[in-house]
């Protein structure tokens, strides 16, 4: 589907939800947490997502707004507008989530982001991590990503306009030309300045049992000794390392930081989601671990590198998961 296509299509259909969300409040809130009090959930956590989902149509709708009011006064490729779009964008949907499901964030080392250039390498568990580090990035460590993001993400209006405007690189995992995407890639983290951080889920997907240890069945076949060295993660998938080393490869002075999270575990779908809500919160724990790029190997050994800094990262993540179901 073409660009315009895309647009023409969902651009409309994120208005109408915007619209007929607010207009239909007084039905569909009052029966949503009625739904959920006939099933014995108190914290009525339909409601409580519809109520999400009206927050994120209608700033999102704005978003559509202030970037077609940035193309009219022909400011469309004026980046610094973009990413104070972006940055308000991921703040108040922050802000939403909060309010609407009390979900908070705790974002305590979030100064190994800075300062740039850096490259940063995250656990992909849930539904919001790309929102979840685009607040980390832009609010707390008040940098400007580059991101890598799946293409399929460009059925989001504003994801489509703004992401597309700023030095970002929506993946096609289906391509039949790997090396241009990689290509891309590489281009993507060059000349990357001190306010910068290129940013990418190396699983390639959210991380789920069954989908371990599917992508272990295909290792275990197409390479045993590296299966073997990441037969123990229990927590993530083993990484997928050329897109890694691509932005590794596109900026040769770059840091690396490793970026992990416990919090939002299990919601991977809307339905985990909904059981999420059903339990008050504990805050969602982002961390973060920066290694000077002098210690960063290349070529083949950076795999074995990386499989050695991802098993550190899953290691991470068992800690504070035991921490948090100990309270």
């Amino acid at each position: 589907m073409s660009t315009a296509g895309r647009r023409l299509r969902s651009i409309p259909a994120l208005f109408l939800a915007a619209v007929l969300l607010l207009l239909l409040l007084p039905v569909w809130l009052p029966l949503a947490a009625l739904f959920d009090v006939v099933r014995g959930k108190f914290r009525v956590p339909t409601a409580r997502l519809l109520l999400f989902g009206l927050c994120w149509t209608w700033l999102e709708s704005a978003g559509v707004i202030v970037s077609a009011w940035l193309w009219a006064t022909r400011r469309a490729w004026d980046r610094p507008a973009h990413y104070r779009l972006q940055r308000w964008w991921a703040a108040n949907l922050m802000r939403a989530l909060r309010i609407t499901t009390g979900i908070r964030v705790e974002a305590t080392n979030a100064r190994h982001l800075t300062p740039g250039p850096a490259i940063m390498l995250c656990r992909h568990a849930s539904l919001a991590d790309s929102l979840l580090s685009a607040w980390v990035v832009t609010s707390v460590a008040q940098m400007n990503p580059r991101y890598v993001l799946k293409k399929e993400l460009l059925l989001d209006p504003c994801l489509d306009i703004v992401g597309n405007r700023l030095p970002n690189h929506f993946l096609d995992r289906e391509a039949s030309d790997s090396g241009a995407e990689l290509d891309a890639l590489r281009t993507l983290s060059m000349n990357m300045e001190s306010d910068e951080v290129a940013i990418i889920f190396p699983e390639g997907t959210r991380a789920t049992p069954a989908k371990r240890e599917r992508a272990m069945e295909k290792l275990r076949e197409r390479d045993p000794e590296r299966a073997a060295r990441l037969e123990d993660l229990r927590h993530v998938l083993p990484p997928r390392p050329a897109g890694s080393a691509a932005l590794v490869e596109g900026h040769t002075a770059a840091d690396i930081v490793f970026a992990w999270h416990v919090g939002f575990d299990g919601l991977d779908n809307f339905g985990g989601i909904l059981r999420h809500l059903e339990r008050t919160p504990l805050p969602v724990q982002f961390h973060t671990r920066r290694v000077s790029r002098a210690d960063v190997p290349s070529g083949e050994a950076f795999t074995r590198w990386l499989d050695e800094q991802w098993g550190v990262v899953d290691q991470a993540v068992a800690d504070l998961l035991r921490e948090k179901g100990s309270r």
